[in-house]
């Protein structure tokens, strides 16, 4: 992580006024919660409109930290105390992000993506870590806040960061990847996320296509090549990066020749190349994920027959495709962390392939931040259910409602059970299960559905 004198850090960020006195202090991290301050930490306060971190400088001091930032429109500044004035503290944290990454000697993989770029970022960080010291984002860091912090916890000899970005709107993924100059990016996919906001698919596809803007030069570009939203935007790519494509179609550069699936994970093979890859994730969608991934090491001369040895390695960031088992021996899919159209599909194709189960439910939730057209994606999730799949369809949330009437057109009413009370989803879940039961909970964050797969464990 990040460690500066001082005088170092008001060389890297603009700073409103100078204390001699402690000049030759050293900052070991930066910390923006004072509540898990670490000895020698930069503290640095943000001004929100219900809460005020400034509040907090003196006893985040007093817990350790070396020294803390402090925004110039707040009054009071304790200056008998080793404090730096800033025009602004976000802007001074993301400078301080900007100035460190360019100190450094590091490689970096930005990626993006309406679905998957967790999962993709997890991949590529355990099969870059086979021959590299290799740092990636943690949690959900992926913002204009997160990406600073994970910069500034690079360690001075990382030598490739695994980055995130995220985005709600336009120009925040050219923000984050010209803070974070990647070296290769990777867009996983363009998906119906933040229609709400950006308008069309096209508007999602663009402000994706952001990332390549901070690329390097003589880099990578890693797309899904199945998305021709994507594949018309690069066809007239006029850059000196490599453009790589990965998907099911064989016009891309990377793609599964086999794909077969089991209760544990997946197993593979590629175009090009005999070796046989086990994937302990599950779903078919999570090898065109591994695909990315797969393209990103083989940049960084990591060869195909080495890759397993990362695969078999590898843990996804909780709430994504992750199987617990439940109090009854039933196997539940918690996938609870977000949700879209095109992942609800996938996961519910993932649900109804498995073998081995004499029973499957799922139990899905409202997808947020759909725009216009939000009812009917939710209704169409449901129509495209098959009763001779899935055994029950459980919903909740007013949104989902609109999925259980989309799936009653197909199934028998008794056989689709609609909620807004979620202790009573989970009591009537609970009278279903056994351990020939497989169970998919998916939805958007905002709805914390995790709590039924909790119940279920208990």
């Amino acid at each position: 992580m990040i460690k500066r004198t001082l005088q170092q850090i008001q060389n890297m960020i603009k700073t409103e006024n100078v204390q001699d006195d402690y000049q030759e202090i050293m900052i070991d991290g930066v910390s923006i919660d004072s509540r898990k301050i670490q000895p020698g930490n930069l503290f640095i306060p943000f001004k929100g409109e219900h809460s005020d971190g400034h509040r907090f400088v003196e006893d985040a001091l007093q817990k350790g930290a070396a020294a803390a930032l402090w925004q110039k429109d707040v009054p009071n500044p304790p200056l008998h105390l080793p404090v730096l004035i800033v025009e602004d503290t976000l802007t001074a944290l993301q400078e301080l992000a900007r100035s460190y990454r360019n100190e450094l000697d590091v490689k970096v993989v930005g990626i993006t993506g309406s679905n998957g770029k967790t999962t993709v970022k997890d991949m590529t960080a355990n099969l870059l870590a086979l021959q590299y010291k290799v740092k990636k984002t943690e949690g959900n860091f992926n913002n204009h806040i997160g990406m600073p912090l994970t910069i500034l916890s690079l360690d001075e000899d990382t030598e490739i960061a695994v980055l995130e970005m995220g985005m709600s709107g336009k120009g925040e993924i050219e923000f984050l990847t010209r803070l974070a100059r990647p070296n290769v990016t990777v867009i996983t996919n363009i998906g119906e996320a933040h229609l709400q906001d950006l308008g069309s698919r096209d508007g999602i596809a663009d402000a994706k296509l952001e990332i390549i803007q901070g690329l390097q030069e003589h880099g990578l570009i890693v797309y899904m090549g199945d998305e021709v939203l994507l594949k018309e935007r690069l066809a007239n790519y006029d850059g000196n990066a490599q453009v790589k494509t990965f998907g099911r179609s064989r016009q891309n550069d990377l793609y599964p020749v086999e794909i077969s699936g089991s209760q544990s994970g997946s197993r593979f093979k590629v175009n090009d190349n005999d070796v046989e890859f086990d994937l302990p994730v599950l779903g078919a969608h999570n090898v065109l994920n591994a695909l990315s991934a797969m393209l990103v090491a083989q940049y960084f001369n990591i060869p195909f027959e080495k890759m397993n040895d990362g695969f078999s390695h590898l843990k996804l960031t909780n709430m994504r495709m992750e199987l617990v088992e439940g109090a009854n021996g039933e196997r539940v899919i918690n996938d609870a962390y977000n949700a879209s159209p095109t992942s609800m599909r996938a996961a519910i194709d993932l649900i109804s392939n498995l073998p081995d189960f004499n029973q499957k439910i799922v139990v899905l939730g409202d997808m947020l931040e759909l725009g216009e057209q939000e009812n009917n994606f939710h209704y169409e999730i449901g129509k495209g259910l098959d009763p001779e799949k899935v055994n029950y369809v459980f919903t909740y949330g007013p949104l989902a409602t609109h999925i259980a009437e989309g799936a009653k057109t197909n199934f028998p009413n008794e056989r689709v059970l609609s909620f807004s009370d979620k202790t009573a989803l989970i009591e009537e879940l609970k009278k279903l299960t056994d351990k020939e039961t497989l169970i998919l909970v998916k939805a958007s964050r905002g709805m914390k559905l995790e709590e039924v797969v909790i119940a279920l464990e208990k």
